[in-house]
């Protein structure tokens, strides 16, 4: 249908795609020529809007709890039942876990909390972190649905920025309200908060119509970042039986796709888990986690599947990545944008 000589000119070009081309590059066998030329082409354009810097953000969970928004592929969802004691951290141990993010070299530091962590906690735990940390160090919330006030309480609380995301088929595997998440995305940005976000959770089931609504829906926010995300498997959940996983190949093409599919205002296109060949189809933004993690079965991800910073650096290292020492300039880059609206 599409030549792809055409297609990688017309990314040259800095030529936005539509919808039916994007889903023909996600239609690609993951095998063909065509796959790995779409994928070099997404890693040269991250490469040139970043100066080859790929960044490494870290995040640390405030609590882990059972949750009543029952994502059906998360390991916090309460009908999954793989957590069913709730714990926090306490101020201290909020202080001491963004500590050591910012002293092992995390570009910016994520304060994560479950839907039911409550807002007057997160806006304390948030004060009492920023209060330790550099003045120059980038705090940024991974939290549930806010509205315009609570956005603005969050800022003035001492937050930089958001990640938040429309997950793939949210409503139906989630008891989110889709519209709920676009309401938090307009009082993010309005409140003056950065928002980074992902195409996710991708899985076996999803169409490549789908996947490309959700990359164009991710470019529409002018957000710091997008990217691409596979599922992980809870084991023993319906999900897990149910679909399974798509391979890192395939997370690889749609990490590429998505660069492609992103103006060249977007810096950051992130992947989920941190991988090799993520990186050499153009992701730039792996994570670190520490505390609880919506994707592994141990309470602390660090002794199951949470990568650390230096392993993030070793992995975009092996795919010839430079890494950006310092602060996000996807999210500081975003920042000044927003203020200049």
């Amino acid at each position: 249908m599409y030549n792809i000589h055409d297609l990688l000119k017309q990314s040259q070009n800095a030529e936005p795609f539509s919808k039916a081309q994007l889903v023909w590059m996600l239609s690609l066998p993951l095998d063909s020529p065509e796959t790995y030329l779409l994928m070099a082409e997404a890693k040269r354009i991250s490469k040139e809007l970043t100066g080859n810097k790929a960044e490494v953000h870290g995040q640390f969970a405030l609590n882990l709890a059972p949750c009543g928004e029952n994502c059906k592929y998360c390991s916090f969802a309460a009908i999954n039942q793989v957590f069913t004691k709730a714990t926090k951290l306490s101020p201290e141990e909020a202080v001491e876990s963004a500590l050591y993010l910012e002293a092992v070299g995390a570009s910016a530091v994520y304060m994560m909390a479950t839907a039911n962590y409550l807002f007057g906690e997160l806006l304390e735990m948030a004060q009492e972190v920023r209060r330790h940390i550099k003045p120059e160090t980038l705090l940024i919330a991974n939290v549930g649905d806010r509205t315009q006030k609570e956005a603005n309480e969050m800022r003035a609380a001492g937050f930089d920025g958001v990640y938040h995301a429309m997950r793939l088929r949210e409503g139906v595997d989630t008891e989110i309200p889709p519209h709920k998440r676009m309401e938090s995305f307009a009082a993010f940005r309005q409140a003056g908060l950065s928002i980074g976000t992902c195409v996710e959770p991708v899985g076996p089931e999803h169409r490549n119509d789908e996947i490309a609504d959700m990359i164009l829906l991710t470019a529409s926010l002018e957000p710091a970042y997008s990217g691409a995300a596979r599922r992980i498997s809870i084991p023993g959940t319906e999900m897990a039986e149910k679909y399974g996983m798509i391979s890192e190949i395939r997370q690889a093409q749609c990490v590429a796709v998505t660069r492609l599919g992103m103006p060249r205002s977007v810096k950051g296109n992130c992947t989920h888990e941190p991988c090799v060949i993520g990186a050499a189809a153009g992701a730039n933004l792996f994570w670190a986690e520490i505390g609880a993690n919506p994707r592994d079965i141990k309470e602390k991800t660090e002794d199951g599947r949470g990568f650390t910073v230096q392993k993030c650096r070793a992995l975009f290292e092996e795919a010839d990545c430079g890494i950006l020492d310092g602060q996000s300039e996807f999210y500081k880059t975003n920042l000044a944008c927003i203020h200049q609206d």
